[in-house]
């Protein structure tokens, strides 16, 4: 996998390709929008591109837009250690892959990259949710109590038919609630449920 990480912030970008490269990915950096749109151009497109949304050029979303298409609109992800959950929310309308604070944990970082690398969206619940000093709150407020049921089903990788066994419930009722709780998630899948579960402390 071929990652491309432009922050202006010297020891943050270092220290995330570090974390990247230690999981066997290879990264190019970049200081710029402008230099990460010459590496895209010489190396690219690569797998996954992630932009700082507050360095030199970027002018708000405009420079997700212009890497978009400059990569081949492959998935290009925006990080920030300042932006508001609003940018966030515009960003994933404006086509990003994810959005990633950089408060993100190195282990939670590198499984964010790999899956938007994959062509899936992610950004977690923890900065998303409205009361953000409170992840599991999020849940409460989206997820019925069966729903949160079947959720504990998905994050241990159960079947519907074994989370059907198990809650005493038929497998078109399981396979109902997984559907819903993936749309109030957000969730493209079975697996970024239970990826935004981990991401939120809820497991």
């Amino acid at each position: 996998m071929h990652v491309l990480i432009a922050d202006d912030h010297e020891l943050v970008r270092d220290t995330i390709a570090a974390f990247l490269e230690g999981d066997g990915i290879q990264v190019h950096t970049a200081d710029d929008l402008g230099g990460a749109l010459s590496l895209i151009r010489q190396k690219g497109p690569f797998d996954l591109v992630l932009l700082d949304f507050d360095m030199p050029g970027m002018n708000g979303l405009d420079g997700l837009s212009e890497t978009i298409e400059v990569n081949g609109r492959n998935p290009v992800g925006i990080l920030s250690g300042t932006a508001s959950r609003t940018v966030a929310e515009e960003a994933l309308e404006a086509g990003a892959a994810g959005f990633l604070p950089k408060t993100m944990a190195a282990r939670s970082l590198r499984n964010a990259v790999r899956f938007m690398a994959a062509g899936e969206t992610f950004a977690p619940v923890s900065f998303m949710a409205q009361k953000e000093d409170d992840p599991a709150h999020a849940f409460d407020e989206l997820l019925t109590d069966r729903e949160k049921q079947v959720f504990i089903g998905l994050t241990k990788a159960q079947s519907n038919k074994a989370i059907a066994r198990d809650l005493d419930l038929q497998e078109v009722t399981v396979k109902l609630h997984v559907k819903t709780l993936s749309r109030k998630l957000n969730a493209r899948n079975r697996t970024h449920a239970a990826l935004i579960a981990k991401e939120a402390g809820f497991v």
